[in-house]
């Protein structure tokens, strides 16, 4: 299993547009359609990568609750589907069946979104304020595949709390760890 860490881009960056497919819904949303009104989270993950698969249960979860106080949740997958057939769009909206996904799951099949976001590996998280201005960037929390520490979301949880309490977030922001994503042969 590959660790790769994010690239930990610049708090304050301005949100890039897109305009992607929703496997989910079928149809092509956009950012400024679906910002939230108190903050964006932005996760890139993709169907098969085993950092994902562990810690998807909390990603439900967190988005499941905190949609509810005006934090909108984005899955964006960009991995190269020729190479790996199982992060299809076909397969995503299946996946997103199955883990109960009440978020757009988006197919970023130019890879320009991972680019333009700097993405670097699966899960790949960052909060934006209402304005759309990076806030947070990096890991759910402490735990990995393997390394026995408790699934908590704190590090997530954290940093939507002080956007929505208008507090600084003075915590650590570590890098996530997760799988890269499978960039496509240039």
């Amino acid at each position: 299993m590959a660790r790769t860490p994010s690239n930990m881009l610049p708090l304050g960056t301005q949100a890039p547009l897109f305009n992607l497919f929703d496997t989910v819904s079928g149809a092509y949303l956009s950012l400024n359609e679906l910002k939230g009104n108190q903050a964006t989270v932005i996760i890139f993950i993709c169907n098969h990568c085993p950092f994902v698969i562990h810690v998807n249960p909390e990603i439900v979860s967190i988005a499941n609750s905190y949609s509810k106080k005006g934090i909108s949740f984005i899955g964006i997958s960009s991995n190269d589907v020729i190479n790996y057939p199982q992060d299809s769009p076909e397969n995503m909206t299946i996946h997103a069946k199955n883990e109960g996904y009440s978020f757009p799951y988006l197919y970023d099949e130019t890879q320009d979104v991972a680019k333009a976001y700097d993405a670097a590996c699966t899960p790949d998280f960052y909060v934006f304020d209402s304005n759309l201005k990076l806030a947070y960037r990096g890991q759910l929390d402490d735990s990995r595949p393997g390394n026995n520490i408790a699934i908590t979301g704190n590090d997530l949880r954290n940093a939507l709390n002080c956007l929505i309490e208008n507090k600084d977030n003075t915590a650590e922001q570590k890098p996530s760890i997760g799988c890269n994503i499978k960039w496509k042969d240039s």
